[in-house]
């Protein structure tokens, strides 16, 4: 029988760490990865951008699904001609590594300690998360990554700033962003996530400071007699969920549209929308009566006071007294969908409010913004100074009760911006930030302005892109669209620096920061950001213009970090790996794919868009793959507190990295990916069925030599040449699959073709053959021939997934005849697909099927044993008939039985009987001649001949 060393069992968990130690032997000097650019030297380049993890923390299963979609990606793409190569990449600088050192080392290191200890902390986490991919048989240039904290990107960072400042983009405002306490910094949009909150609601009640003005705005000669006499006061009621937003109210908005009702109640009257006097009544728990109406454009101009207005002594001072007046404004976000229809406005904390002030014209100054970095209310602010305003909201509710201005308050459980890194919840908080701009204004320095806003080209960009799925379109055009400007300033240590330098009076930039831009990264180019760090005032200016300027300790995010890296990694540090990156457009590098999860719509996708199209006008990507996250077997989220982590580490040493990339490859990436143990047993399961069946095809060509056993093709027996045919249907099939980026489709067809196309019936029919004819007769290197070209493909077709198996089958298939490894090959050249002959076999095959159930039935009877023990009449109409007549002898083979004959017939039906014939010992057909030839008493004639004589003619099966 034949026999192979590619072993039945794979070993895994053994045997990879010897084929990845294989891989990156050499270094620099060689290993596979260069191997491979060596032999796709000139040939047309593929370019997938690797999105850098952050190196902070072990890997968990989704960075293993991400690596290994990649390195699947970019395997298809080399098997397909392309020079692809991966440059793998890490996001170093932020504040996830700030809190790291924190932990480790306190929170009084300076400047310097911190960006040292950050950067030695970065190299150690890198260290450890690039053998954990290399494990996971990832081919890169690991000897050489990228890392956005190497002085060269650091560099190309600052220029690339200097650029989006150059096109008109970059601005600096005092405007509301999101804020994290535990950050201590600014977040942007990317870095929000919504989950519930409790919050206290609260009606409040602001008294109208001028009573006759309120009276005329409803068309009143005066108010109520009663409030006359000062048995009762006018107010305007206000909800919200904010409540230690209010000791910073300084407005109140209503829409000019809405109808206000004025309402006695013994409260006083009240101000409140007229469509929600009734919800508004029962909440307070009063009777009223509405006084009068007015649409919300009379209301504009009045004014009320602040409600603890009375509640400190008027001595009382200073910037944050609350004796103020808040001033009604108009404004289009109000709505009457629920509250009371009337908004109240603290400007440094709400977007909304803070456009409608600075149009009503608040300055800038004026602005009150009495919640500090950490969450901390100033000293000075009355009443809740020094408290956290989350500690506040009790001591807030309790103030305005006592100065009976709070009509209701209630608990309630809400969606909440979130920090995406903490957990925790954000405000709003108004602070002076550097921007880039999504629509028109001006730049501080606009020397070469861009052709379009920047929210315009982004949105062209997209109908540009090419999306997998394609879903993901409509949800990054929503999120851009929508979006606002986008704060790239920081307040940490860890990152690329915002080389400014701000004049003390006046706040404005020095007149040379464009050249200082430039000068700063070349300082950074050579030294890193700490060399920036450590240069003074004076050394850039000059001591004349230092004792005037202050240099600004702001960094860019690490957004920005992220989504240029492009442009520095494409064009600058691995220029050489990628030189024609820029080949599509005049300027500007250009990768083919960008791939990360979904949530990335948010983050790098998201802001490598932007500065894409703030550098060149257009994405930095030709196409966006996104894919799901990794859930556990019931497609609940991963966590330690319930116990159902996957550990990719625990999965390589018990099953093997292969299971993992198996599990990888078989999962539809477009939705959440579940793993747990059972779900790994049947990808395990199903690598044994496709390590089975490809041992089965290497030990029946073991013997085979193609330059010197090959049959030609039109020499081919008829079922061989189906065979070929079919396998070079499937291949068109996969190669579209993974010229698409599908893997799941082509690891279900493969499984299917192994059990189905070659298991159940190619190779079943096909072992009498190889077992019974001579060894070197043209049928069994007929066989043979087509074994070895079906062996080549499927190699090829498993090595983006199962690498190592691939890799392992290559060396014993292919040999000296290759260059050691699959992936210097392209894909195989399988022939063109014959129609006629797939149709043909096709219906042969159906009717085969049809035997197969009848032999089955007579086989639970106990009639027969074996296939081979049965005889087939087989009743067919004309067309069928003439089909099956045309295989002739050969039928009985493709039937696996001892005889089989056809009659005419009006409809298909198999009728099977058990042979009364003997059985021949070698090829156990039930034959009549067993015995005749006295030299081989338990053979039949047609073993005899092929033992001894010519041998038997096979032209068919």
């Amino acid at each position: 029988m034949p026999d192979t060393p590619f072993p039945m069992r794979g070993d895994l968990p053994r045997r990879e760490p010897a084929w990845v130690a294989d891989w990156n032997a050499g270094g620099r000097d060689g290993g596979l990865y260069l191997r491979l650019r060596a032999a796709r030297q000139g040939a047309p380049l593929f370019v997938l951008h690797d999105g850098p993890p952050y190196a902070n923390g072990k890997l968990h299963i989704g960075h293993a699904l991400n690596k290994v979609l990649k390195d699947m990606i970019v395997k298809s793409r080399q098997l397909a001609g392309f020079d692809a190569q991966y440059i793998p990449g890490w996001d170093c600088h932020g504040l996830p590594i700030e809190n790291a050192i924190e932990k480790l080392h306190g929170r009084n290191l300076g400047r310097d300690a911190m960006q040292a200890k950050s950067r030695a902390y970065a190299t150690e986490q890198i260290s450890q998360q690039r053998e954990d991919f290399k494990r996971l048989g990832v081919l890169g240039d690991w000897e050489m990554p990228y890392r956005t904290m190497d002085p060269a990107n650091e560099a190309g960072q600052i220029r690339a700033f200097k650029r989006v400042i150059e096109r008109g983009f970059v601005y600096r405002g005092l405007k509301p962003v999101y804020w994290c306490f535990d950050c201590g910094s600014s977040l942007a949009e990317f870095e929000i996530e919504y989950a519930d909150k409790k919050s206290d609601t609260l009606d409040v009640a602001f008294e109208a400071d001028d009573a006759a003005a309120l009276a005329r705005a409803f068309g009143l000669a005066a108010l109520p007699e009663s409030l006359a006499s000062g048995s009762k006061k006018a107010f305007a009621v206000i909800w919200t969920t904010t409540a230690w937003t209010i000791p910073a109210n300084q407005a109140l908005n209503a829409h000019p549209e809405l109808d206000y009702a004025l309402v006695d109640t013994p409260r006083g009257l009240l101000l409140l929308a007229a469509s929600l006097v009734e919800a508004c009544l029962t909440r307070y728990g009063l009777e009223g009566d509405i006084v009068a109406t007015a649409k919300g454009e009379a209301l504009r101009g009045l004014v009320f006071r602040h409600p603890l207005h009375d509640t400190v002594s008027a001595e009382q001072g200073g910037k944050y007294s609350y004796r103020r007046r808040s001033p009604l404004y108009l404004a289009d976000y109000v709505t009457a969908a629920d509250g009371t229809g009337i908004v109240h406005s603290a400007p440094a904390y709400g977007v909304d409010d803070f456009n409608s002030c600075v149009a009503h014209g608040l300055a800038y100054d004026d602005i009150l913004n009495p919640v500090q970095g950490n969450g901390v209310y100033a000293e000075e602010l009355p009443f809740f100074g020094g408290e956290h305003i989350w500690k506040a909201v009790p001591r807030i509710l309790e103030v305005l009760a006592q100065s009976d201005r709070l009509l209701a308050t209630q608990a309630i459980t809400h969606s909440y911006p979130h920090c995406w890194r903490h957990k925790t919840p954000v405000i709003y908080r108004a602070a002076a930030q550097w921007f880039i701009r999504m629509d028109e204004g001006e730049g501080v320095f606009t020397s070469d302005k861009a052709p379009k806003t920047l929210r315009q080209l982004a949105l062209e960009a997209i109908e540009h892109t090419a999306f997998y799925p394609e879903n993901g379109r409509s949800r990054l055009r929503d999120m851009i669209a929508n979006r606002p400007d986008w704060c790239i300033s920081r307040q940490r240590s860890w990152g690329v620096p915002v080389p400014f330098f701000l004049h003390q009076d006046s706040g404005e930039l020095h007149p040379r920061t464009m050249a200082i831009l430039d000068q700063a990264a070349d300082i950074v180019e050579a030294g890193g950001i700490e060399a920036w760090s450590r240069v003074t005032t004076e050394e850039i200016l000059g001591a004349e213009d230092a004792a005037h300027y202050t240099k600004s300790t702001d960094i860019l995010e690490v957004w920005f970090d992220s989504g240029s890296t492009f442009q520095h990694v494409l064009r600058g540090s691995h220029a050489r790996a990628y030189p024609g990156s820029a080949s599509h457009h005049d300027s500007g590098p250009e990768a083919d794919l960008y791939l990360e999860g979904h949530d990335q719509h948010r983050g790098w996708f998201h802001s490598s868009l932007l500065l894409g199209c703030a550098l060149y006008d257009r994405a930095p990507y030709r196409g966006l793959l996104t894919h799901g996250f990794a859930t556990d077997g019931q497609g609940r989220k991963m966590s330690k507190s319930l116990g159902n982590t996957v550990e990719p580490q625990s999965v390589t040493s018990k099953l093997g990295a292969e299971i993992v990339r198996l599990w990888v490859a078989s999962t539809d990436y477009s939705g959440d990916l579940n793993i747990d143990d059972k779900i790994l047993a049947r990808v395990v399961d199903a690598y044994r069925r496709i390590r089975n069946t490809l041992r089965f095809l290497m030990a029946n060509t073991s013997d085979f030599d193609p330059a010197v056993h090959s049959v030609p093709a039109s020499e081919l027996l008829e079922i061989d040449r189906y065979a070929l045919s079919r396998a070079a249907e499937l291949q068109a099939d996969i190669l579209g699959h993974f010229e698409r980026y599908e893997f799941h489709p082509v690891v279900a067809k493969l499984q299917v073709y192994c059990s189905e196309d070659l298991g159940a019936f190619y190779l079943d029919v096909l072992k009498d053959r190889l077992y019974t004819t001579a060894a070197d007769s043209h049928a069994r290197r007929s066989a043979q021939t087509a074994l070895w070209r079906i062996t080549g493909a499927m190699l090829r077709w498993m090595a983006p997934f199962l690498s190592f198996t691939a890799e392992e089958a290559w060396a014993i298939f292919a040999g000296a005849r290759s260059s050691g490894t699959i992936y210097t090959e392209t894909w195989a050249d399988l022939g063109t697909v014959d129609a006629a002959l797939l149709a043909k076999w096709g219906r042969i095959r159906e009717i085969r099927d049809l035997a197969n159930k009848e032999i089955e039935a007579v086989r639970t009877t106990g009639a027969v044993g074996a296939s081979l023990q049965a005889v087939l009449r087989i009743e067919a109409a004309a067309e069928d008939a003439a089909l099956l007549r045309a295989l002739g002898e050969d039928l009985r083979f493709v039937t696996i039985t001892s005889a089989a004959e056809v009659v005419d017939a009006e409809a298909l039906a198999v009728r099977v009987s058990p042979s009364t014939a003997t059985k021949c010992e070698r090829c156990w057909h039930y034959r009549d001649d067993v015995g005749t030839h006295a030299a081989h008493p338990t053979v039949c004639g047609r073993c005899v001949s092929n033992l001894e004589g010519p041998g038997e003619v096979r032209t068919i099966a």
